[in-house]
């Protein structure tokens, strides 16, 4: 985890070393609904779509010439995987385990940043601004980490994001972004015995911010 927070704290500080003095800085709160799928390296789960929330609050970087800045959030986040047995795997301590690990939601702290662009628009750039972005995002898990006696929650998760928004009259950001983890989030405990699992986040997010 140390290396984590180390790596992130240098991010931010090289981003935030090149902002120049014309650079506009703005933040305010942001909320947002998170659909997050588990991805496992076992089909011995069915894995369906599961829609969580998230909210904190965002502060905004941009250099208005050339449109170009980075935000960076900082987020409570609600996931919820639902994960059921399909299958006996032949060992009845994994299948045990399975059956009882069935539903879990997970909450997160989790700072993305972002690096983003804004296709300034002549005449309507001050009402209607679409923008691309793409960014590291690292979340520590809050809530307990063990999952069944078999398996168990990792406590960071590292994910890049991708995605595309619009500002609209100069407060108003409607964003939405896949979230790609890059970290396991879940993983099997050394101990046990049965069939080992791993999985990554994979997640799409709609959220809401208005910056001042």
């Amino acid at each position: 985890m140390k290396k984590f927070k180390t790596l992130l704290a240098l991010i931010v500080l090289v981003a935030a070393s090149a902002i120049p003095a014309a650079a506009q800085f703005r933040w305010g709160p942001r909320v947002g609904v998170e659909v997050n799928k588990m991805s496992l390296n076992t089909d011995v789960f069915n894995n369906d779509n599961r829609a969580g929330f998230t909210g904190g609050l965002q502060a905004e970087f941009t250099v208005p010439i050339v449109n170009i800045g980075f935000d960076l959030s900082v987020m409570y986040c609600h996931r919820i995987s639902q994960s059921d047995p399909i299958s006996n795997t032949g060992s009845a301590d994994t299948d045990a385990a399975l059956e009882s690990g069935r539903l879990r939601n997970r909450d997160y702290i989790e700072i993305p940043l972002n690096f983003k662009y804004k296709l300034g628009l002549p005449v309507i750039g001050k009402v209607f601004t679409p923008y691309v972005f793409t960014g590291p995002s690292v979340a520590f898990l809050t809530s307990k980490k063990a999952i069944t006696e078999a398996y168990k929650n990792k406590s960071v998760d590292v994910a890049w994001n991708f995605g595309l928004g619009v500002q609209l009259v100069s407060h108003l950001q409607v964003s939405a972004s896949y979230g790609l983890g890059l970290t396991k989030s879940i993983e099997t405990i050394s101990s046990f015995q049965g069939q080992k699992i791993e999985g990554k986040n994979k997640y799409w997010t709609i959220t809401a911010a208005w910056l001042f």
